[in-house]
């Protein structure tokens, strides 16, 4: 079994997955849920000054993702510090409070969970080419209290100037990504948009999103030194092992926790470990940026290849052959690619199911 333990700013966590603020932490019970689920941590649903009143229909699964309107708590602040984050905070957890938006918000929002809160979350939805928001925001939680304050991070072009300026600015780490959009989904039947939105727009989440999440945390690590959570498209333990590659230092899930329900976590952590175990790493941290340092030392004796075929592993179903855009594969009684004809493009090994290819 691998050591799944990670300590990030000064808090210990027994494996590196928790929920992301949203609909499957919406209240204290759930919370608790989310622990015996197998957390590591808990992440709160985002509050703000006013509750949310978030339009409906607000969630729908779409082909390769799902979509959402989903705002901040629709409970108001005081129900939150009477009731729900004490019950968060039974569950022996690290507790990390989401906060949004504004520096007068969260000005005015971060004393009052300062008693409950082991860290910050702050939620700054998307920015321009302005981010002097997200700074004060920042600036207006370090301010009020003294535990690490973490700011979450939509996707974005400049994502490296952004998270620079972030960690220039104080923040503890990061979270990335928040949900893409604005983005649509039509009923068929009724020609209506799947949201309730005035404009029938929603956010993109869910494994659809998971290579821009892998971007952006990627290109983040590269530039920065405070620890990134990495969320945004989690269905498995294997991706979990791919935000660490990719730089993450823990990873949280929403999506898949509101498909499936709070026992995701641990399953999700079983299946980083069968991976860890499969790969022979004694550690979760051992991964930790393998992606950049694998990358470093590829691009010293890069190469065109051909893959190479594991005949022990291949079943000669065919798969790679009908998908293969330059007539490369063929099969007789065993599986051959032509060197002259193959391109060394890669369709085939991110197909094949047996991992029977390989460059």
């Amino acid at each position: 079994m691998a050591d799944l333990k990670i300590k990030i700013c000064g808090m210990e966590f027994s494996n590196p997955v928790m929920p992301a603020a949203g609909p499957p932490v919406r209240d204290g019970l759930m919370c608790q849920a989310a622990a015996r689920g197998g957390a590591g941590a808990i992440v709160t649903k985002t509050i703000s000054v006013e509750p949310a009143d978030v339009p409906r229909p607000c969630m729908a699964e779409v082909k390769g993702g799902f979509l959402n309107t989903e705002l901040w708590s629709e409970l108001p602040k005081e129900q939150w510090l009477a009731e729900e984050y004490k019950l968060a905070k039974a569950t022996g957890l690290p507790l990390i409070i989401g906060l949004g938006y504004t520096a007068e918000q969260i000005e005015i929002l971060a004393p009052l969970v300062a008693p409950y809160a082991d860290a910050l979350e702050l939620s700054t939805h998307y920015v321009g080419n302005d981010i002097s928001p997200i700074i004060n925001a920042l600036k207006a939680a370090k301010q009020a209290v003294d535990v690490p304050v973490f700011m979450k991070m939509s996707p974005h072009p400049n994502i490296q100037e952004i998270a620079q300026a972030v960690e220039a600015a104080g923040a503890d780490g990061l979270v990335m990504i928040n949900s893409f959009g604005p983005c649509m989904g039509i009923d068929l039947e009724t020609g209506l948009p799947l949201m309730g939105s005035a404009n029938g727009y929603g956010w993109l989440s869910g494994a659809a999103i998971k290579p821009l999440a892998l971007r952006c945390i990627y290109d983040a690590a590269q530039v920065v030194k405070i620890p990134i959570i990495g969320v945004g498209g989690i269905t498995c333990g294997r991706d979990v092992a791919e935000m660490f590659m990719a730089g993450a230092a823990a990873v949280q899930v929403c999506t898949e926790a509101i498909l499936k329900g709070p026992a995701i976590y641990g399953k999700i952590v079983k299946e980083l470990d069968a991976f860890l175990d499969q790969h022979g790493y004694a550690s979760v941290v051992e991964i930790q940026g393998l992606t950049q340092r694998k990358v470093v030392e590829q691009q010293k004796t890069a190469t065109v290849a051909i893959p190479s075929v594991d005949l022990d592993k291949c079943t000669l179903c065919g798969l790679c052959i009908v998908s293969c855009p330059y007539d490369a594969i063929s099969r007789d009684t065993k599986l051959k690619i032509a060197a002259d004809k193959c391109f060394g493009c890669g369709l085939c090994i991110s197909r094949c199911r047996q991992n029977a290819l390989s460059f």
